[in-house]
């Protein structure tokens, strides 16, 4: 049978993801539909006495995935989708296919896949937190209570909701400073490029949601960028 690395997981979605430092976007369900499966739908139906660590899951519509499951941020059962650090060795330019299924090792940065994003995020209500440790050990925490990337023939666009954290807004709110908004745009590749940028943001930054390139940036070696905290 499966052992200790093959545990139960709670419902609960994270983005981790680090900034010069570490950033965490997690993700948690308000409400997600029921699903049979031999594995959990995501993290949150771990007990909350669970450590964290590698799990299975399986998304409804989707293989089995192994993931990370976070139980020592605030709200326990985050499931990790994304990490990055500022000393990685991903280059994070990989093509649109490559961003579809994911890359990276889960223990460590990685990008858990934009298919597995939608439908994880298709299962019900998810909200969302970035946690973000700067160089100077310093983290900051931003969430919005909607979360959901829709679907590939769409070209995988961001919805997020309402914003509550420490530090300021640079995915849902217009800054023409720097690269417009996130919220409601369409995910790019080096290889499909689909911002509203005259370039190929994604050529000279990796796979993110662009308008006019970014306010934020979490998929870049060595650039990992949030106004105000890093």
């Amino acid at each position: 049978g499966l052992k200790d690395g093959i545990r139960q997981l709670h419902r609960d979605l994270v983005l981790l993801s680090a900034v010069v430092g570490m950033l965490l976007l997690c993700v948690s369900p308000a409400h997600v539909a029921s699903y049979q499966s031999v594995f959990p739908a995501d993290c949150s139906n771990l007990s909350s006495s669970s450590p964290s660590g590698v799990y299975v899951i399986q998304p409804a519509g989707s293989p089995p995935r192994v993931v990370w499951c976070d139980m020592d941020t605030e709200g326990k059962g985050w499931t990790v989708v994304q990490r990055n650090t500022y000393t990685t060795e991903i280059t994070w330019k990989e093509s649109w296919t490559t961003y579809k299924y994911g890359f990276g090792n889960v223990q460590g940065d990685h990008w858990l896949g934009t298919e597995y994003l939608h439908l994880l995020t298709q299962q019900g209500t998810y909200k969302v937190r970035f946690v973000v440790r700067n160089k100077a050990n310093i983290t900051h925490y931003a969430e919005y209570d909607i979360f959901s990337v829709e679907n590939e023939s769409g070209g995988y666009p961001l919805r997020l909701g309402r914003f509550l954290g420490s530090g300021e807004d640079y995915l849902t709110s217009y800054h023409s400073r720097y690269g417009g908004i996130h919220d409601n745009m369409k995910f790019s590749t080096a290889d499909r490029d689909q911002d509203q940028h005259s370039g190929n943001c994604a050529n000279s930054y990796g796979g993110w949601w662009y308008d006019k390139c970014q306010n934020v940036l979490l998929n870049g070696k060595r650039y990992i960028f949030w106004p105000g905290i890093c």
